[in-house]
């Protein structure tokens, strides 16, 4: 439960950063008018014990690039300033056209030889993430994604 409740928690700020225009590239936020079905996804990945480096590591030189190539548009990639968290938790939010569009985005991604090869690279010394939270969000009818 108080991970729910934290999950919550950082939703709340991210999702204000979003309203605000603080957080989102002028892409996004500069498109109102996104389409009626649009999801958007929250995840947390909490890395494994002194893996949090490579994980970043991972997401800055292979997978955000992996991501656009399958439809998926980073929105946004965060990391809490205190702790406890700060030296292990990765927050990132992503857009999909759909939620069926999200569940072809990953199999397209997980299929994709380039991120098994990437994927594969970086557990050599043992797994990068420990634990993994997922929230699909929609806009709300007074947001200014809608």
């Amino acid at each position: 439960m108080g991970r729910l409740i934290r999950m919550c928690s950082i939703a709340a700020v991210f999702l204000t950063g979003v309203v605000v225009g603080t957080t989102v590239p002028m892409a996004v936020a500069s498109t109102p008018d996104a389409q009626p079905n649009q999801v958007f996804e929250l995840r947390t990945y909490t890395a494994a014990e002194g893996k949090h480096d490579a994980l970043l590591a991972r997401f800055r030189d292979h997978t955000m690039r992996i991501f656009d190539k399958h439809g998926m548009t980073n929105v946004g990639y965060w990391t809490p300033q205190e702790a406890p968290g700060s030296d292990q938790t990765l927050v990132y939010l992503l857009a999909h056209p759909s939620r069926a569009a999200a569940d072809a985005n990953w199999q397209a991604f997980i299929a994709d030889p380039e991120w098994q090869e990437v994927f594969e690279a970086s557990r050599v010394e043992g797994p990068l993430i420990a634990g993994l939270e997922r929230l699909y969000l929609e806009p709300t009818d007074f947001s200014p994604m809608r």
